[in-house]
């Protein structure tokens, strides 16, 4: 008898009207953040207006490209359908747009991951959901830089 129950899906994603487009974006394949239509400022979150110059916003598709900015090692997982990953990395990637996402990075352990290493987005399944989140990939390119 078999006595391992399978893990519940994490929450599915609060899509409102600021993320709507984002989401969208991600269930075409691809990976599209807000940026101000007047002064270029991308920008972390979506907002209406541009919190540097008051422009008018829209989402852009980016390059997915990045660096790690930080990461933490997660060795008891909050959310039971990611449990088999454990230990996962998650972090903080800087695009190089640069704007800073957080998503896991899949196929890679510490100590093999380093502040500075540069990674590519891709996009993942949410178990139980139809979105697509952002993960990474460390890249050949894994020259460490100096913290900014």
């Amino acid at each position: 008898m078999n006595t391992t129950a399978t893990p519940s899906p994490p929450p599915a994603p609060l899509i409102d009207e600021d993320s709507r487009r984002f989401w969208e974006a991600t269930r075409e394949g691809r990976i599209a953040l807000c940026h101000c239509t007047g002064c270029g400022a991308w920008l972390a979150r979506p907002l209406e207006r541009c919190n540097v110059c008051a422009g008018p916003t829209e989402f852009s598709d980016v390059s997915g490209r990045g660096t790690v900015y930080t990461f933490v090692v997660v060795h008891r997982p909050v959310i039971p359908a990611y449990a088999h990953l454990v230990p996962y990395i998650v972090a903080i990637v800087e695009f190089d747009e640069g704007p800073r996402l957080p998503g896991i990075v899949l196929d890679a352990k510490a100590p093999g991951i380093a502040i500075g290493q540069r990674v590519q987005a891709e996009l993942m399944d949410v178990p139980g959901t139809d979105e697509r989140a952002i993960a990474y990939r460390l890249t050949d390119d894994r020259t460490v830089t100096a913290a900014r």
